[in-house]
């Protein structure tokens, strides 16, 4: 029964026109075929089926376009083979960005903006300025002093004492905001995400670990996504900033007076310890851990796993522990799995050498 009632509910969200997939696409997409019903769900190349949409975004899986049952396939302009019956193809720079673009417009049906307005649970301490055209969802608090514009504050969200949160910014549960901390316009928030906890800074003075405060804030400027559960610590004085247009995914640590550039991407699980500077459009994977007070230069791509000890120059691709040149690293990949088979012929060369040389064999005089 639930099951019925959410395909359903999908399949109504989810119907389009080929006019309308067009529009959606912004003239971008020439088409070869022909389909002449509606699109009411997507699925991949294998799964689709009449009436699905799918696209050809990895070219690994170029060989699948042919077998699949899709009705329309959003497919690269170098794509040259014919459709089947019935199916329609749409040629695109980017197929990617092109189901991107259609799911933005999903997304706006399901996720629709809620009304505007305070909800009666809502705490919001004197002095606080709340725009008449935002929306600040159940149990939200916001503290004195704090500017909130245009936003969407979705149920148990905390925006701290005289904090500010831009236009168009959308903030989902249980995000939490600190004091004095600056979320830009058109940020997009995570559930569980904490801007401005306290930077982890100790002395060791008189036989103990000694708190050093941290009276700085975090400032993100727009277009910033943060993932849930992501921690961005305040500043020991100053800032610690994320620059406009980067991505940060869920459960990243980034610790106080970090700078982040512009239009960098931070994977899944990356710590980056205090006071180093990503410059913009850095890129990087998933478990990296970069130590503090480094420097990685513009559109360095450090790999999934790598341990960052030193500064990274613009422009490189670093991997390993410790980080070293992406080349040098698949190198000494290669050579390790050769490893056995080498120690075994040493070991064989070794014995050869130690084993007693035979008297030669001479004549009966």
């Amino acid at each position: 029964m639930e099951q019925g009632f959410f395909l359903s509910f999908y399949q109504m969200v989810h119907t389009y026109r080929l006019d309308q997939l067009l529009e959606l696409l912004g003239g971008d997409g020439s088409t070869v075929g022909s389909y002449d019903g509606v699109i009411h769900g997507i699925a991949s190349l294998e799964k689709a089926r009449a009436g699905d949409l799918s696209f050809l975004g990895n070219p690994k899986y170029r060989p699948l376009v042919k077998g699949s049952q899709a009705s329309v396939i959003l497919v690269p302009e170098d794509y040259m083979e014919g459709p089947a019956d019935g199916q329609l193809l749409i040629h695109t720079k980017n197929p990617s960005f092109a189901l991107a673009l259609i799911c933005r417009d999903i997304e706006s049906k399901l996720l629709a903006r809620p009304a505007t307005g305070i909800h009666s649970s809502a705490v919001i301490e004197d002095g606080a300025e709340v725009s008449p055209e935002a929306s600040v969802g159940a149990f939200c608090f916001i503290g004195a002093g704090a500017k909130v514009g245009s936003a969407v504050l979705q149920s148990h969200v905390s925006v701290g004492r005289s904090a500010m949160i831009g236009d168009g910014s959308y903030l989902f549960p249980h995000c939490w905001v600190g004091d004095y901390c600056e979320i830009g316009r058109r940020n997009r928030l995570l559930g569980g995400c904490l801007i401005g906890s306290d930077g982890y800074g100790y002395e060791f003075m008189e036989g103990a670990h000694q708190r050093v405060p941290q009276v700085g804030n975090v400032v993100l400027e727009d277009d910033v996504d943060v993932g849930a559960n992501t921690t961005i610590d305040r500043a020991r004085f100053g800032s610690t900033r994320i620059g406009a247009g980067s991505k940060l995914d869920n459960q990243v640590q980034i610790a106080h007076n970090v700078n982040v550039g512009k239009h960098c991407l931070i994977v899944a699980q990356v710590g980056i310890s205090g006071s180093t500077v990503l410059e913009d459009g850095v890129v990087v994977g998933g478990q990296a851990g970069i130590a503090g007070h480094l420097r990685v230069g513009a559109g360095a791509m450090i790999a999934g796993g790598t341990a960052v000890v030193s500064d990274v120059d613009s422009g490189s691709k670093v991997r390993g522990y410790p980080a070293m040149p992406m080349m040098l690293f698949n190198r000494i990949a290669v050579l390790q799995r050769k490893l056995p088979d080498l120690f075994k012929r040493f070991d064989q060369l070794e014995k050869n050498v130690k084993s007693p040389i035979p008297e030669p064999n001479r004549p009966n005089q």
